[in-house]
């Protein structure tokens, strides 16, 4: 499969970003590393190489940028306020650097959002922050609220990136056309934070997958199969 290396200076976060693209063609898939994970993570694990058949057949093409997490959500070194301001910029070097350059590889003019474990908050985080860009979102072992790791603080900018915070109020029509997947297990960490987020999205009429699978640990084996089996969902005309 093509396999292609970018690097550029980011306006939004003020120093240089990487990122790798799989495949030649087809629909655009954003695919976030996890926890504080490197932009070669998502290959090294084998999660692309699931997606194998996707990438040689030219049906989608993976984006797979660097995190930014050291430097917000995981900085302890700094204030909680830096650290989400960080998030801030790395938001909008998704969206704008990335995002809105790629989004027009297909008819419709929107992406696939998707990441496992940390990597499935920034993709259902940025999903329903911008659903008018987003066409799938799946997340695989993903959680869904940051307080934790703001030491207490509070501001609208920890809202306003906390799913299960702002969702039951967002009235975005987008968000109805979107196809969302919540992958998890029994035996998956992040159980019951997927559960909640189906309950809201339940109680807002969202459709939307709780794939819940059976005795799988919160790991790259389920991701693996979970990530192909998703993507079978995308219209490729």
């Amino acid at each position: 499969m093509k396999e292609e290396y970018f690097k550029w200076h980011s306006q939004y976060l003020h120093r240089e970003v990487q990122m790798l693209v799989f495949g030649h063609q087809g629909y655009p898939v954003i695919l976030y590393p996890t926890s504080m994970g490197s932009f070669h993570e998502n290959r090294d694990m084998g999660l692309i190489q699931s997606a194998k058949w996707y990438l040689d057949e030219g049906l989608i093409q993976i984006f797979c940028p660097e995190s930014n997490d050291r430097d917000s959500f995981y900085n302890k070194h700094i204030h909680p306020h830096q650290r989400i301001q960080n998030h801030v910029a790395y938001d909008k070097m998704i969206c704008h650097e990335v995002v809105e350059r790629v989004r027009l590889n297909t008819g419709v003019g929107k992406v696939v959002m998707a990441g496992c474990s940390f990597g499935g908050y920034h993709a259902a985080n940025f999903a329903f922050r911008h659903p008018g860009y987003v066409s799938h979102m799946f997340s695989m072992s993903g959680a869904f609220e940051i307080r934790n790791f703001m030491d207490g603080y509070y501001h609208q900018d920890v809202y306003y990136n906390s799913p299960l915070e702002y969702l039951p109020g967002l009235h975005d029509q987008e968000l109805w056309k979107m196809d969302i997947v919540l992958g998890t297990s029994n035996w998956d960490i992040c159980f019951d934070a997927n559960i909640r987020l189906s309950d809201v999205l339940e109680g807002k009429g969202v459709r939307h997958w709780l794939d819940v699978r059976k005795d799988r640990q919160h790991d790259w084996p389920v991701w693996k199969e979970m990530f192909p089996h998703y993507l079978s969902r995308i219209k490729f005309n």
